[in-house]
This record gives C-alpha cells, sequence and structure tokens, in this order.
C-alpha cells in the first residue's frame, strides 16, 4: 500500500498523462524513487517544464485521498507493474499507468473479450442487432465490453446481460462518475455481473478528452472490436483504428445502402472486416484458442433470443424433459449443482446474494417470501435476484418462484 500512493502521486501530476508518467518510471524505476528526486533529476525527462515543475510537488495528500475513497468504494487500483496487469495492454502504445476497477477480479488475458462499439442516437435496427449480438456472445462464453453511453453501449451491454454473461464497462470519467446519469443503475449491475474500468481516479468528471485515452484501453483489453452502426467518423471509426494499430480483429454489421447510420460499417466490410450477423459469427473464430471459455454448441433459438430480450418467458422445454414444477429438490452430489467453496463465496457473491443463496437452498420462493426470511428490503432483494440469474446461481421457475442452481459450502 505505500508503494502505491507513488504510483497515485505520480499519476495525478498537472499534465502527467499515463504517456509521460511511463517514460518518468522508464528512467527512474520506481514512483517511490522519482518522488524523491530532485528537479535537476528530472532534467533529463522527455517532458515540458510544466510536468517537471509538477513533480516538485511533494504532497501526498491527492494520493492519500483517492487510496480512502478506493476503500470505501470498494474499488481495486492495478498499477503497470502488477504481475496481474494484462498482457494485452502491456502491448499497445502507451498503456495506461494505473487502472482502477471496481467489481469481480478478471483475468482480461485468459477472456474472449469482445468490444462492441457503435452510434449514440441508432436506429431501431442498429438497437436491436446491439443488443441481440451482445447476448448471443455473453452466451456463448464471451466477455463483452463497451461503455455505458446511451446508444449501441448500452443496448450491446443489457444485451449481455441477459444472455447471463460477464460484461465490462470502459468509462471515460472515475468509476463512480456516470455518464448520462439515466446509465447509474446499468452500471451497478456491470459492477455485479463484471467489472467498471477506467484510468482516472474516483471523483474525476467525465471529459471529452477523455474518450479517445478510454477507447484505446477498450480495443487494448479486446480481442477484437464490433461496430454495429456508425458514420464514417467519429468515436467508434476512432476506437476501430486503435484496434487497427493494435492489431485487434475488426467485425461490422452490415446495414442498407442508404441508411446513413450504416455508412461507416458497411465502409468497414468494404475494407476488410468481417461481415457479422449474430455472435456465433464472431466466437466461431476464437473457439480454438478458447475451448474452456467458448461454446462451440448450436446458438440460441431464435425464439429464445427473443423471450430474453423482451423479458419474457421462454419457450417450453422440448417433449419428454420434466415440467419444472415435478422435479423433486435435491441437495448436494445428486443435485448435479455447482458447490461453492466456502472460501470463493464472498468474492463471487455480495453479503445479500449470499443470504439469498442461503434460503433458497431448500426450495423455490417468491420474491416476496425471499424477502420475508432474509428481512432484506424488496428492491435490494430484486435487484440480487436479477443478478443471481445472470450469474446462472438462480433460476426463476413458472409462478414467478426463483430456485438455486448453486450449494454453498457449510
Amino acid at each position: 500500500m505505500s508503494e502505491l500512493k507513488y504510483w497515485l502521486w505520480l499519476t495525478t501530476r498537472k499534465g502527467m498523462d499515463s504517456g509521460k508518467a511511463l517514460a518518468v518510471l522508464d528512467h527512474f524505476l520506481t514512483p517511490e524513487r522519482a518522488y524523491y528526486a530532485g528537479l535537476e533529476e528530472y532534467e533529463p525527462l522527455p517532458l515540458g517544464q510544466a510536468q517537471r515543475q509538477a513533480l516538485m510537488d511533494k504532497s501526498l495528500d491527492g494520493a492519500e485521498r483517492i487510496l480512502a475513497e478506493c476503500d470505501r468504494l470498494g474499488v481495486d487500483i492495478m498499477t503497470a507493474q502488477d504481475a496481474a496487469y494484462p498482457q494485452r495492454l502491456r502491448q499497445i502504445a502507451c498503456p495506461p499507468a494505473v487502472l482502477y476497477l471496481k467489481g469481480r477480479k478478471l483475468r482480461f488475458d485468459e477472456e474472449a473479450a469482445i468490444a462492441v462499439v457503435g452510434a449514440r442516437e441508432p436506429s431501431e435496427y442498429g438497437r436491436y442487432a446491439a443488443e441481440k449480438i451482445g447476448l448471443e456472445l455473453a452466451a456463448g462464453g464471451a466477455v463483452v465490453m463497451s461503455g455505458v453511453a446511451r446508444g449501441v453501449d448500452s443496448c450491446a451491454i443489457r444485451g449481455a446481460l441477459k444472455g447471463g454473461g460477464t460484461v465490462v464497462c470502459l468509462l471515460p470519467g472515475g468509476v463512480d462518475a456516470i455518464s448520462p446519469r439515466s446509465s447509474r443503475f446499468l452500471a451497478q449491475d456491470v459492477a455485479a455481473a463484471g467489472a467498471l474500468v477506467s484510468e482516472y481516479p474516483p471523483g474525476t468528471q467525465v471529459r471529452g478528452e477523455h474518450y479517445g485515452p478510454r477507447n484505446r484501453i477498450l480495443s487494448g483489453l479486446s480481442l477484437g472490436v464490433l461496430a454495429v452502426e456508425c458514420r464514417p467518423f467519429g468515436g467508434t471509426m476512432l476506437t476501430v483504428s486503435h484496434a487497427i494499430d493494435q492489431d485487434r480483429d475488426v467485425f461490422a454489421v452490415p446495414g442498407a445502402i442508404n441508411a446513413q447510420m450504416s455508412e461507416g460499417t458497411n465502409r468497414l466490410i468494404q475494407q476488410g472486416a468481417k461481415l457479422v450477423t449474430c455472435g456465433r459469427d464472431i466466437l466461431e473464430e476464437y473457439w480454438d484458442r478458447f475451448p474452456g471459455k467458448l461454446s462451440a454448441a448450436a446458438p440460441l433459438p431464435p425464439q429464445v433470443v427473443r423471450a430474453r430480450m423482451e423479458g419474457t418467458p421462454e419457450p417450453p422445454q422440448p417433449s419428454g424433459a420434466a415440467p419444472e414444477e415435478e422435479r423433486p429438490e435435491q441437495t448436494g452430489a445428486a443435485s448435479g449443482r455447482e458447490v461453492i467453496p466456502r472460501q470463493q463465496q464472498r468474492s463471487r457473491f455480495t453479503d445479500d446474494e449470499l443470504a439469498i443463496l442461503a434460503v433458497l437452498a431448500g426450495k423455490p420462493l417468491s420474491a416476496d417470501e425471499v424477502v420475508e426470511a432474509t428481512q432484506i428490503p424488496a428492491r435490494y432483494v430484486l435487484s440480487a435476484l436479477t443478478m443471481l440469474q445472470v450469474q446462472g446461481a438462480v433460476e426463476e421457475r413458472p409462478g414467478r418462484r426463483f430456485s438455486a442452481l448453486v450449494e454453498l459450502e457449510e
């Protein structure tokens, strides 16, 4: 922790972006050595005079405040020298010196992560495509990455959540500065089912100049970038440009030749991007590389995809399967459920989720019965039940009753 405060001191100096911070580290090897250096030792650095003077501000108050705020918000801090720092980011130009992460701890290099980007004002077709493909990617085992902005970003993330997968949102401000405000509840769901990631400390407000740096991390953490709808210029195309520079795969959803919002994606296809109409078109590119992560099984039936997108009951199972209400509740090995070891429980589930899983261990319960059994407020129970379904830990049965799909080791 003592070393961490020097990282925060260095990366929060005025005018000190990641590129300049890494230049300082190349020279001094550690941020602590840079902290104790004098002005004359900063002279050889490829910095302007203003940045050298900023390094002479030795106050650690700001770093201490960031550490305290991260502790309060449950935000993890990862530096470029940490063993867990993604190799994918080490390979890009100007990797972030520090990352702030709220949510689950993910090993990005072991995930088939796909970034989904597109217009903030997409057509109905674009919204549908983003949500459908996001759902199919997540259901197939990919990690879906995007932002929380209105339009394609939020549609793709909502679809991925409905697909029951892991989601990651890259933010152009602190992990507590969600923009637009209408996306704050979506961001909470993302933190529960995946992670919010930023190179800016908590409290940093979203600014226009932050989007470019954010986009190079978004593409850098991914295997490929999918453009859903966009013009031939703008933020989406800049993200695609980062992806090309970083040797990432590029995918695009085609559109009508007279649709303005498809001009950019159609052009990308002309230039060599893979044409995509469903999640499987992307997943098949990575089945051999991630056999333990990605499912090569038949894609979800269209009626199942439609039901999940619309939030309606999924079609009945094929004949021959026992009806849900007739299946006896079993426990232990006979149930076939995953047993969550005691030491993993708190890293996988929140306190509310653990309490709910405990009361669902015996038999299916309605949401009201869960509230009564746990004494957790109803709105928190409903939110937790949603996230448990997203994680595949709980299923909803006929009659709006919920049943646990995992067991907690006692």
